[in-house]
């Protein structure tokens, strides 16, 4: 079976102070359709940078990237559109991702209206309907972004992501600024979604913990490299990598009672 999406030999390099500095550096991995791979490592490790360059936001110095069979990164253009409705991001900061003055309708109706996935008249019951799948009430659409919660608006910023029904959704931090309860609604919505429809994730965190609760597979980074994969249950029970050990290690323990 063909992979949704293939990564092999990634590379992305930064200049800084007439360095240049390795940020990804030969990354290889690959997702499955209705497979959430985790992303996980330390601050500074290339997480971000390895999720951008998937998303297309910065151009790889190096390696190849296919998704659902064809070269992502020989893609301009028109194609280039065409096929960016089929993979989507959510950020950490939805506050800071969208714009925080504009309505929950307009956030959620811009890609059904940049795709031409809806018409006027229909898109308000369409933004209701993905309003509805991600346990919002319809009514939030004429509210403004900055005025709702931080978990409402993580809400809006999946909602936005289904709007163009894509096949992969990269969430980068998704939940790391979000309380702990709040936190675990949105891991369970995203499991439901998954099931429901199918959709591959890329979950990228710092947590493992996190991570733990909904990948699949892990793949672990540190500076710039991947430098072990592995099913999330044999990963956590048994890591082969300095980092992975370390990131293990540093998730908190429940102490056994005392007498």
């Amino acid at each position: 079976m063909t992979a949704l999406l293939a990564a092999e030999g990634l590379g992305k390099s930064f200049r800084r102070g007439g360095v240049r500095l390795a940020a990804v550096e030969g990354a290889s991995f690959s997702v499955d359709a209705g497979e959430t791979l985790g992303i996980v490592g330390p601050s500074g490790s290339g997480k971000t940078t390895l999720a951008r360059l998937i998303m297309r936001l910065i151009d790889a110095d190096m390696g190849t990237l296919c998704f659902e069979g064809s070269d992502l990164f020989a893609l301009r253009g028109k194609a280039l559109r065409a096929t960016r409705k089929r993979f989507q991001m959510v950020f950490q900061d939805p506050l800071a991702a969208l714009n925080p003055r504009a309505s929950v309708a307009d956030v959620i109706g811009d890609p059904l209206r940049i795709h031409r996935l809806s018409d006027r008249a229909s898109r308000p019951a369409a933004i209701a309907r993905l309003l509805d799948r991600v346990g919002l009430p319809a009514a939030l659409a004429s509210r403004a972004v900055h005025e709702i919660s931080g978990g409402q608006r993580q809400r809006v910023a999946i909602a936005r992501a289904l709007a163009t029904k894509p096949r992969l959704i990269v969430l980068d931090e998704a939940v790391s600024a979000l309380d702990v309860s709040v936190r675990a609604h949105i891991l369970k919505l995203l499991v439901e979604l998954q099931a429901e429809s199918g959709i591959s994730y890329i979950f990228v965190s710092h947590d493992i913990a996190v991570v733990r609760a909904i990948a699949h597979r892990i793949a672990i980074m540190d500076h710039g490299r991947i430098v072990e994969t592995g099913p999330t249950a044999q990963v956590i029970a048994a890591p082969q990598s300095a980092t992975g050990k370390a990131l293990i290690a540093a998730v908190p323990r429940l102490m056994p009672a005392q007498d």
